[in-house]
């Protein structure tokens, strides 16, 4: 079995002395109506011959359409309940939620009616404080958010 592993980036800024954190809702009819824990730091897919961190920023652009640099913070892999292992670095910056371009795919829908569609990979990004972001993030990815503020507390 081959196991799947993911590299992401979550972006952060401080506003009015307050951390913010901004994610992703993935796009497509299963995650249609769903909110509470369906957002995800942007992140993808890579392979084992491939630098996880490249492998963030090109996911994070995929994703959101706009390059990411900075200094990047490593945080601990984590295991989501799949058992896909995620690799994540925090980074601050600024970027414009309401104006992400993200890549897309294709799908069978409605299931088995051989119509296929195209959908955005994310379908809308937004910013939200450290409390609002860890209830509508993917449980597994809490962990993320609790050791990028105690890194940046210990600053």
């Amino acid at each position: 079995m081959i196991k799947k592993q993911s590299a992401g980036i979550i972006v952060f800024k401080i506003e009015a002395n307050e951390l913010m954190i901004f994610l992703v809702h993935p796009g497509g009819p299963l995650w249609q109506k769903k909110d509470t824990g369906a957002w995800s730091i942007p992140k993808g897919e890579f392979d084992d011959d491939e630098n996880a961190l490249e492998a963030a920023k090109r996911e994070f652009k995929e994703e959101t359409g706009y390059t990411i640099s900075g200094d990047f913070i490593e945080l601990t892999t984590i295991k989501q309940k799949s058992g896909k292992m995620v690799y994540a670095w925090a980074v601050e910056s600024n970027i414009d939620a309401e104006n992400i371009q993200s890549n897309s795919f294709t799908m069978e829908w409605p299931p088995k009616s051989n119509k296929i569609i195209t959908l955005p990979e994310v379908d809308k990004a937004a910013w939200f404080t450290v409390d609002a972001a860890k209830t509508r993030i993917n449980p597994a990815q809490v962990p993320l958010i609790d050791e990028l503020a105690v890194k940046l507390k210990a600053k």
